[in-house]
């Protein structure tokens, strides 16, 4: 995994502790430097300070996702307010833990990614999930709309892979949170409304039929072909 952080001290807590834990690591200290090396390195996780000397984290994430690198992004950041927090999501980042942070905690989102991304033990399930006009390919994690191919995060294909494996069911918040992020956001379930409205914009659920909002409940989405005639 590639660090990016220019604090020296916290750089050596992360790179020793994950070391000791068996992850192998790389390190860089500003985010042009991150731009340059990444592409190359091809790492499982980016661990991204958003504080950085030449440009901050969130730009980083930018770049990236616009050169087309696909690698999950976890933001450390000591900006802990939620509209910091969603705009590193829109950003394209995956994931976020708030400084000062326990080495446990960001493993354990580490190890959530990696199972987002595929790179953790899959359980069997069907090859191909479909609803209404979005298909999902489980093993090429293919994600097609109307037929054409919808470029999702890690984020957005679990969200999807989850909800589409409990079509017509409505699926809680607090669900969600435990299944496709692996652990408690201490009440911040905003991220799962934003990720649902990334989602609909992506499958283009204009009219909110194949993701229905149910109040007080959650969410359910939608199998039945006869959704496709509100888009």
């Amino acid at each position: 995994m590639l660090i990016v952080e220019d604090d020296r001290s916290v750089m050596a807590v992360l790179t020793m502790g994950l070391r000791f834990l068996g992850f192998e690591t790389l390190t860089a200290s500003s985010g042009g430097q991150a731009c340059a090396e990444l592409p190359e390195q091809a790492p499982d996780v980016v661990l991204l300070d958003v504080m950085l000397p030449d440009m901050d984290g969130f730009e980083v994430c930018r770049r990236l996702r616009e050169a087309g690198v696909e690698t999950p992004v976890l933001f450390l950041t000591s900006r802990d307010s939620l509209e910091d927090k969603i705009h590193g999501l829109a950003m394209g980042g995956d994931d976020y833990v708030t400084k000062p942070f326990d080495l446990n905690e960001v493993v354990a989102r580490i190890h959530a990614l990696l199972r987002r991304a595929g790179k953790g033990r899959q359980q069997p399930s069907p090859r191909r999930l479909r609803a209404a006009w979005v298909e999902l390919d489980q093993d090429t994690r293919d994600v097609w709309r109307h037929g054409q191919p919808v470029q999702l995060s890690a984020t957005e294909y679990a969200l999807l892979k989850y909800l589409m494996e409990h079509t017509d069911q409505v699926i809680s918040k607090a669900q969600i949170l435990d299944n496709v992020w692996g652990y408690s956001f201490q009440g911040e379930s905003g991220i799962v409304e934003t990720y649902i409205y990334y989602l609909r914009r992506k499958l283009g659920d204009t009219g909110q039929t194949l993701i229905r909002t149910v109040r007080g409940a959650g969410y359910l989405l939608r199998a039945d072909a006869a959704a496709t005639k509100d888009v």
